[in-house]
């Protein structure tokens, strides 16, 4: 992992590089010498934004100007990204800067478990130290989110999920409780089924995490984890099947946002649930058409193997509210539906809390992290009506599937508890300056600074 603690220090007065933050190029040069103004008009710097400049003082000194990108906390990726190593200093109007310091930080981010990566440290000092610690605990956690999502299917399996929880669980005095295999059957029976035809080392599995005091308010944070999907029976074709490492993109957000919570030592009573699962193709897998039982109670005809998350969601949410929380949140890479509607970037919100969805659409605004809600539409309720069992898991027709796939999900959520369900993409298909093409976190800040307004201590 990126050592991020190194690479955002507090400015104490020691060397390092300026850079000097610009947003008026004209009013910039009318006040820099003539050898300056010749510099800028050769390299063509006009204070675009995401453009710098390297400007050569006495010896082998020099100094930088920046025109920053208007992109919230990505704003100095970019030039993270480009600098030599160093140390650096941020300047703006003469006068030491406070930086937006998280695009800094992960755009030295680097996956490195199968090569290494030559890449220098570029230290950014800040005149505010008390933020440093809130930074670093967000790279940290988006850096889990991608290093997760990046490892491949071969090397990421419910077990292996089941070790990162265990790994999180030991730095923070947690318990974990793990239900695998064949012990699923009778109280986990869509977890069970979904992940039945699987090898033994790779057996299904519910995964626990208990921390905090019993006696404060109870938080539960869900995420699906299909370590590989192959659609099951209803099998992908090879396009849709190679990035279905991604699959467990929901455990991904789940572990890190329940690594945020702990850090912080935020005064919840926290339950981390994880259904760790791959959807493999083999004699015993589930069938189009079978109806499985949950551990609701309620009896689900499956339409279609390939809508196997909401299955063992449902299964985790019920178990979730058993502990009566009064808040949940999960996170999902649930609908190609969403992705059409929305696209790679924007998860979609779905919740019938009003409270909850204004709070998480403005911390998404306020973190640079946006959602969309979409709604739960109980018109379209009616499309999950089964013939045979209480209801179906993927409706006929294809419309509206990202809706009615939450639709599913609230079947099973408690109803004594705020509810919010994001169906994640997980995955940058487009590189942007501190975003590399790969795993990502979506709705992971905005998630966050909900939970710290609501239960962090005065």
């Amino acid at each position: 992992m990126t050592d991020f603690a190194a690479l955002l220090q507090p400015d104490r007065g020691q060397p390092a590089r300026a850079v000097e933050l610009v947003a008026d190029a004209d009013a910039w040069l009318a006040h820099q010498p003539e050898r300056t103004r010749a510099l800028a008009a050769m390299h063509g710097f006009a204070a675009k934004p995401g453009t710098h400049l390297l400007i050569p003082d006495e010896g082998d000194a020099w100094h930088v100007a920046c025109a920053p990108d208007d992109d919230g906390p990505w704003s100095l990726a970019k030039l993270a990204a480009a600098l030599p190593s160093g140390t650096y200093r941020l300047f703006a109007d003469g006068r030491p800067a406070v930086p937006q310091a998280l695009g800094w930080l992960l755009a030295q981010h680097r996956f490195t478990r199968y090569r290494e990566v030559e890449a220098g440290a570029r230290v950014l000092l800040t005149p505010e130290p008390a933020r440093i610690a809130e930074t670093v605990a967000l790279a940290e956690a988006t850096a889990l989110v991608r290093d997760l999502v990046d490892t491949p299917a071969g090397d990421m399996g419910p077990g292996d999920l089941e070790a990162a929880v265990e790994a999180l669980a030991r730095r923070h005095d947690a318990t974990v409780a793990t239900t695998r295999g064949d012990a699923l059957a009778d109280g986990y029976p869509m977890i069970h089924a979904v992940g039945l035809a699987a090898t033994r080392e790779r057996a299904p599995r519910l995964i626990e995490l208990a921390w905090g005091d019993p006696a404060h308010p109870r938080v539960a944070i869900i995420g699906k984890g299909v370590c590989f999907d192959t659609g099951g029976l209803d099998i992908k074709p090879s396009a849709a099947m190679r990035l279905m490492k991604k699959d467990m993109g929901g455990a991904a957000h789940a572990l890190a946002l329940a690594q945020l919570v702990m850090d912080a030592r935020l005064p919840v009573r926290l339950n981390l649930l994880i259904p760790a699962v791959e959807n493999a193709v083999g004699p015993a897998a589930f069938r189009p058409g079978d109806v499985l039982r949950s551990r609701a109670g309620l009896s689900v005809e499956n339409t279609n193997t390939d809508a196997e998350g909401r299955l063992v969601l449902g299964d985790a949410l019920t178990r979730a509210g058993e502990e009566t929380p009064e808040l949940v949140l999960d996170f999902a890479t649930l609908t190609g539906a969403a992705r059409v509607a929305l696209g790679p970037d924007l998860p979609p919100l779905f919740t019938d809390d009003e409270a909850l969805a204004a709070d998480l659409l403005t911390a998404g605004v306020a973190e640079g992290d946006p959602l969309w809600r979409l709604p739960l539409w109980n018109g379209y309720d009616d499309m999950l009506k089964s013939d045979v069992a209480d209801l179906v898991n993927a409706p006929e027709g294809g419309f509206a599937g990202a809706i009615t796939a939450a639709l599913f999900l609230r079947r099973f959520a408690p109803k004594h508890a705020a509810w919010a369900h994001l169906d994640v993409f997980a995955w940058r298909p487009v590189a942007k300056p501190g975003r590399p093409k790969g795993g990502d976190a979506y709705g992971l800040r905005a998630a966050w600074a909900v939970l710290k307004a609501r239960y962090a201590r005065a």
